[in-house]
């Protein structure tokens, strides 16, 4: 059973920076697409990075210059998003989620459409405030 589970969020004043992390345990995908989406109150969940098992990366407008995405060396472990000055409009509930890839290379993996991916974690709260 695959099982994700975010940490790091928090409260951070604009122009601050938090490092979000997401444990996957459960599975041993050698080709996959991970991404990182967050949800707001009232809003439709959003993409904001993902990564492939070859490291390739991919950002939301909103976000690029700001955030990275990365994964351990070991990878399928522990995934990671860096976010640096951080803006008030970015306050949302950030989740991981992961799709399984049936070719190496895995082809294009962004974070575009939440309902490509089947596995998630429960969220973690970032909340950029003065």
């Amino acid at each position: 059973q695959v099982q994700l589970r975010e940490s790091g969020g928090g409260l951070v004043q604009p122009g601050g920076s938090l490092r979000l992390s997401c444990a996957a345990s459960g599975y041993r995908y050698g080709s996959y697409c991970m991404a990182w989406f967050r949800q707001a109150p009232g809003k439709e969940r959003e993409g904001v990075a993902a990564i492939d098992s070859r490291g390739s990366t991919s950002y939301a407008e909103a976000v690029k210059g700001r955030f990275i995405i990365s994964q351990d060396n070991a990878r399928n472990t522990m995934y990671f998003l860096q976010m640096n000055s951080l803006k008030p409009e970015d306050t949302a509930m950030y989740y991981c989620a992961v799709e399984p890839r049936y070719t190496d290379p895995p082809g294009i993996c962004t974070a575009q459409d939440p309902n490509d991916f089947g596995d998630w974690g429960q969220g973690t709260q970032v909340t950029v405030s003065s």
